[in-house]
């Protein structure tokens, strides 16, 4: 593999916010710590953007058409749940400011979750990636050129930041150590 197809652009992501989780964990301060989520949070809503407009459904398609339907649904549901969960937490850590009670905590189980989900992706989806029927020049391509759009003009809001936004963080354990 080139380092310009797509699995190699997944891979150069996933070691970016590896090294900003490891980061965030070393960080002393809670300055450093707030800057070193922010840019994680931005990898990530980019790096989840392009997964799921082009990477997943290339693969999708891809794996229906190669394995059948149960497979495909199975192993790309799970990936999409993951980045739904991953989502949510971006989206109620950007309602919080670092000083908040249980802003660090949720950020090390958003980073946990990553980590999970990376994992994953890395030994069973690329595996099974790499053995179908796509051009995955042509599809890293595609990535990079999305990327840059995201990185110029903004990502644009995902359902969960919409949803945490209207209705707030349900049943947060930070706000039932406020009440106790």
């Amino acid at each position: 593999m080139r380092k310009s197809d797509a699995i190699s652009i997944l891979k150069a992501d996933h070691d970016a916010v590896k090294t900003l989780f490891k980061d965030f964990e070393s960080a002393e301060t809670t300055r450093e710590k707030s800057a070193i989520a922010r840019r994680a949070i931005l990898e990530l809503k980019i790096h989840t953007a392009i997964e799921e407009e082009i990477f997943y459904p290339a693969v999708r398609k891809a794996l229906k058409k190669a394995i059948g339907k149960a497979e495909t649904t199975e192993l790309m549901d799970e990936a999409d749940e993951e980045h739904h969960v991953a989502k949510l937490l971006i989206a109620e850590l950007e309602t919080m400011q670092a000083s908040d009670d249980h802003w660090a905590g949720k950020f090390t189980v958003l980073s946990e979750n990553i980590l999970h989900h990376v994992k994953e992706e890395e030994t069973e989806m690329f595996a099974k990636v790499r053995k179908l029927d796509l051009d995955l020049e042509a599809l890293g391509a595609e990535m990079m050129a999305r990327k840059e759009a995201l990185k110029t003009d903004g990502v644009p809001a995902f359902a969960e930041q919409t949803l945490i936004a209207r209705f707030g963080i349900a049943d947060s354990p930070a706000e039932a150590s406020r009440v106790r």
